[in-house]
């Protein structure tokens, strides 16, 4: 008798276009299973295909997503596979099968290392929330060995058995196809540099700004990008105009789609200061051959073809940029390879098969 598929069910607090979610949305697609979301945001969403089964909880706020979500998970109550993201959700599905209600079998994925990211209340605030829920998970997916490494010491009540490695994936042939779209005519002949992601503290955006402004004598047409939305905005956009850079960096904001941004740069970089692994940067990496990166998550030394600068350190990442963009040097081929293994139907089928 042929061995039935599972029935998968993924789950994360809202449909914002951000790392974790976009990594949930690709799994859903291989897996061909429905999306769950706490919350639907106004803008900057997914851009969920129309045949994507969805269903979304709450259009008010985050906590009355928590509220509701017990009565949109009956359906999925037993002979399910529940997969979510972020440690508040996980630990909450975690709590509910300790308590009997959830009866499917749990996957949480770890979006970052919270516990080392994290100080004071905040910090403590998650580890009650792991305290509570985590012993009620089936699976605990980490992105890289340092962050299992971490994981397993800050939680050592939790069987470091059940605390697995997957490496996030990347849809290739998608990302290559998004990239053939044309830049708006604004940008379409001009030489810039990019970077993308949450406008936070962690993504070091200040760092790049600054770096920027050291080179900018040296490469006077050269045009500083960054896209995205966040709570930095304001700070950036008033350090923009310390440095007197108005019109050589631009907060683009969230934009639908980067990825011809990403083809058509000078080059691409990754400035944060700690990642559980920046999503972006497989993105980059398969769209352009100059990619800088600073070294703000376990395994990035290690990938060939990227050039490494320190993290949270500007004259590291100043002098990584300038070798970068005087280098005529191209790792097409060893880039390629490092991705290939990282498709959205690798990524589920592994852990599925490490579940037991």
């Amino acid at each position: 008798m042929p061995k039935m598929k599972p029935k998968l069910l993924f789950v994360s607090i809202t449909n914002k276009a951000n790392g974790a979610e976009n990594i949930l949305l690709q799994a859903a697609r291989a897996s061909n299973a429905s999306l769950l979301f706490l919350k639907k945001v106004e803008s900057g969403g997914l851009n969920i295909p129309i045949d994507q089964q969805v269903e979304y909880v709450s259009n008010g706020s985050i906590l009355s997503g928590f509220s509701r979500l017990i009565k949109s998970l009956s359906p999925y109550r037993t002979d399910h596979i529940i997969f979510s993201t972020h440690p508040y959700l996980n630990a909450f599905l975690g709590f509910l099968k300790r308590i009997g209600y959830l009866k499917s079998k749990l996957i949480v994925r770890e979006c970052s290392s919270v516990l080392t990211r994290y100080s004071g209340l905040k910090k403590l605030s998650y580890q009650i929330a792991y305290w509570l829920g985590y012993p009620g998970v089936n699976l605990v997916v980490c992105q890289t060995n340092s962050m299992r490494d971490s994981f397993v010491q800050h939680l050592p009540y939790i069987d470091k058995r059940r605390v697995i490695i997957q490496k996030n994936p990347i849809d290739i042939e998608q990302n290559l196809i998004k990239a053939e779209e044309a830049l708006p005519a604004a940008d379409a002949t001009a030489e810039f540099i990019c970077a993308a992601g949450r406008l936070i503290p962690e993504k070091g955006f200040d760092i790049l700004i600054i770096a920027f402004d050291e080179i900018k004598a040296s490469q006077p047409h050269l045009q500083l990008l960054i896209f995205g939305e966040g709570p930095e905005q304001a700070s950036l956009q008033k350090l923009i105009s310390e440095l007197k850079l108005e019109g050589r960096v631009v907060l683009k904001g969230w934009v639908a789609n980067p990825m011809p941004y990403f083809k058509h740069a000078k080059a691409c970089v990754i400035s944060s200061i700690k990642e559980g692994f920046p999503n972006v940067l497989l993105q980059m990496m398969i769209l352009n051959p100059v990619v800088i990166s600073t070294n703000c998550a376990g395994g990035i030394d290690e990938i060939p073809g990227i050039y490494l600068a320190e993290a949270d350190n500007v004259n590291s990442l100043t002098t990584t940029v300038n070798t970068a963009l005087s280098t005529n040097s191209n790792h097409k081929d060893l880039i390629m390879q490092y991705v290939e293994d990282r498709t959205p139907e690798i990524f589920i089928k592994s852990i599925l098969n490490a579940l037991v």
